[in-house]
């Protein structure tokens, strides 16, 4: 007999015997009802728990990690509202069932078999995973990432606090709501989620408003490691601006009554809480699992002794709220309403294609305001004799500082955050000026740490805001991207659509810097974005592209919801002359705030048969370069400029790759996972003709006089262009 079955015989027969376990009698505000409201929404996770074991055992059903032992969130669900947006604890079934009960119309049991038979009729997800969420009860899906989701809680909580002050457009929090954010003690340990306690410590500290309550689920272990005793609450008890409250999760009545507290403290003070969750955990971590084979049986069937539902009878019956017989009635009525709503949940249709499946990659649209560009008032106060200089071709980083303060302007929704952006204007000085024309509320200085920038981003997109996030430099990227992989970009996935965190992320890279910073400051792979689907990145090459292009990727985060990397070359940043000093060959006017560059438009210039060049970047201004060369040669030569890269253009590429008699792929990233390999398929699935490729070496990025030695140069494209034209003449 396996674990869950000795668990639910157990409960049977203590329950008939009145073998109960010993504790404190009912105590606090909890009315008789609700107590019963809660004990139902216990019994009914754990009937869903075994259930899901039998399906999983008759291939029907496809996951198994349960929430028994847990029980006693159903009780920290009924004190908080529902529209309290709760980020969950993948143990948490009980959590939602229960807030299930506070709005009319759920149907909680066949929506949860639905998803435990991923059904493509599953409500949350369509199919796609069996998650804990729900829209109608203001609870985002949550994936198995460790900790993944705790950054974006405090961003979340953030977002309330500046909606009072801005409130976007489509906002859908409270003014008076709270945040909940729930885990497991092990992942109290994960890096994202010490970043996150820091990060709302670093926020309550300074008197940021912050209501935000983290909630510990503490079973003392983390599948086979015990979290040592005591551990949780000494490192939470004294942490600056985090306030700490305990509970026994195994006694629904102290439960209630401490996270009312809870609560009440973050909803009044406005100021993040910690609520250490004391539970028990049964079964094993999931049903594969065996806690036998990695603890003494004595310990698993002391924690079984523990079933906090039968505390739960026993404390029902000491409170007058139900007899024991009554508390047995309803946890067999309970199984067997599961076992029979489940029999109609495993026949409902699942998803078979790969249409079905990707399907909620791209969220939906939304209806947005109609706008019609800043108005020249606002622009001639916060532009003041910037607005001159914009008769006069200027660099790239002013035409990305001036189109952000126009988008600024006209988005009142657009909140900017990251790592010395506001005071300083960041490293290179693209947003100089802006945290003095929007104010510290929309251009937040952060702590370093890039995890919580990005998390804060998405955590203010579900309130209705388009944050534009900068990382510093796209080497530090590395240290958060799960946060968009594993994050931003499921979330439309998970959620068939319902949620989405649309943004625009600003990020500095690429190589080609003289003499300064090396592979830290000079990053050349793409890969990492170019691998997540739903996400489009996008390169500018000239200052007036990076204006238009930013105004495109805005306007597909607010009115698309897409997910949006915009990663700008370092290096072009200054740049002025094209083919020699003082030439000032690559200025560019500032292009009207109305213009744009549609999205998956390539750019073309010049119109020479004998050779294309495509390139995207840095390799844009190189090939250019090298071009003119050629066509001084006699080879006719297009460059054309890729802009977006992932997903490829490849419609728009094929187009003006028309007439070509080769194709040149210039590539900065490297020969390996760059992104020459894909242009190099299209090229092989869709031309008849000569190509090849001029690529970075499978290397980083040296500091000092060899900073390009291992990537694309004008002479190289020049050498391998005329390589490329000599081996077919």
């Amino acid at each position: 007999m396996d674990r869950a079955e000795i668990v639910h015989e157990n409960f049977l027969r203590r329950v008939a015997t009145g073998d109960l376990p010993e504790g404190r009698a009912p105590d606090g505000p909890l009315a008789r009802e609700e107590a019963v409201a809660i004990y139902r929404a216990g019994c009914l996770s754990r009937a869903l728990d075994r259930q899901s074991r039998a399906m999983q055992k008759a291939g029907q059903g496809f996951y198994t990690i349960g929430s028994s032992g847990h029980e006693g969130m159903a009780a920290v669900a009924a004190a908080l509202r529902p529209t309290d947006m709760a980020f969950l604890h993948y143990r948490d079934a009980a959590f939602q069932i229960a807030r299930s009960m506070q709005v009319p119309g759920q149907t909680i049991t066949w929506d949860m078999l639905l998803s435990f038979a991923t059904s493509s009729e599953d409500p949350i997800s369509g199919g796609r995973h069996k998650v804990l969420g729900s829209k109608a009860l203001s609870i985002p899906p949550q994936t198995s990432t460790i900790a993944s989701h705790l950054p974006k809680a405090v961003g979340a909580a953030w977002s309330i606090g500046m909606a009072r002050r801005h409130r976007p457009e489509h906002a859908t929090l409270p003014r008076d709501a709270i945040v909940y954010c729930s885990f497991g003690d092990a992942s109290a340990n994960h890096s994202t989620s010490q970043g996150a306690f820091n990060t709302a410590s670093w926020t309550s500290y300074q008197g940021v408003p912050l209501p935000l309550l983290f909630v510990c689920e503490d079973n003392g272990i983390g599948i086979s490691v015990k979290t040592p005793k005591g551990w949780i609450a000494a490192s939470f008890k004294h942490r600056p601006g985090l306030k700490y409250f305990h509970c026994d999760g195994l006694d629904i009545y102290d439960t209630y009554r401490v996270a009312q507290e809870a609560a009440r403290y973050v909803r009044t003070q406005r100021k993040p809480a910690f609520l250490h969750v004391r539970t028990v955990r049964l079964y094993g971590h999931a049903g594969a699992d065996m806690p036998t084979t990695y603890m003494p049986k004595s310990e698993v069937e002391a924690d079984e002794a523990n079933d906090p539902l039968l505390h739960s009878v026993r404390l029902l019956d000491q409170a007058g709220a139900m007899a024991r017989d009554g508390a047995l009635k309803v946890y067999e009525e309970t199984g067997a309403r599961v076992v029979a709503v489940a029999e109609e949940a495993v026949t409902r249709p699942r998803l078979k294609t790969a249409e079905d499946v990707m399907a909620s990659l791209i969220p939906p649209k939304r209806e947005c305001r109609a706008t019609n560009g800043p108005e020249p008032e606002a622009r001639e106060k916060a532009f003041g004799g910037d607005l001159k200089a914009m008769d006069d071709p200027q660099i790239m980083s002013r035409h990305i500082n001036w189109a952000l303060t126009d988008l600024m302007l006209e988005h009142s929704e657009i909140v900017m955050m990251g790592e010395d952006v506001g005071r300083k204007g960041g490293v290179y000085g693209v947003t100089q000026k802006l945290q003095a024309r929007f104010g510290q509320d929309r251009v937040v200085d952060t702590l370093l740490d890039e995890q919580s920038i990005l998390g804060m981003a998405i955590g203010m997109a579900h309130n209705g805001y388009v944050p534009i996030p900068e990382i510093q430099f796209l080497a530090y990227l590395h240290n958060a991207e799960d946060q968009l992989r594993g994050e931003a970009a499921t979330l439309p996935f998970f959620s068939n659509g319902q949620y989405t965190n649309p943004m625009v992320v600003r990020i500095a890279g690429l190589g080609y810097q003289k003499g300064f910073g090396g592979h830290f400051h000079n990053d050349n792979s793409l890969a990492v974005l170019r691998d997540i689907p739903g996400l489009i990145l996008a390169v500018p090459s000239s200052g007036a592209d990076a204006a238009r292009m930013l105004r495109e990727c805005v306007r597909l985060a607010r009115e698309e919801q897409r997910l949006v990397v915009f990663v700008e070359p370092i290096a072009l940043y200054p740049m002025r002359d094209l083919h020699e000093a003082g030439d000032n060959g690559w200025l560019t006017p500032y292009p009207d705030p109305s213009e744009r560059a549609s999205f998956g438009e390539v750019g073309i210039e010049g119109d020479g048969d004998d050779l294309a060049i495509v390139t995207y970047g840095n390799g844009r201004y190189l090939s250019t370069q090298a071009a003119k060369r050629l066509n001084d040669e006699g080879i006719g030569t297009r460059v054309i400029d890729l802009r977006w890269l992932s997903p490829l253009p490849e419609t728009s590429l094929l187009e003006a790759l028309e007439g070509a008699k080769r194709v040149l792929i210039v590539d900065e990233t490297r020969r390996s996972g760059g992104v020459a390999e894909a242009l190099m398929a299209v090229c092989a699935e869709h031309l008849d003709v000569p190509f090849a490729r001029e690529v970075a070496r499978d290397s980083f990025i040296a500091t000092g006089p060899a900073y390009a030695a291992t990537m694309p140069s004008t002479d190289s494209i020049f050498e391998a262009a005329k390589r490329l034209v000599g081996g077919d003449a």
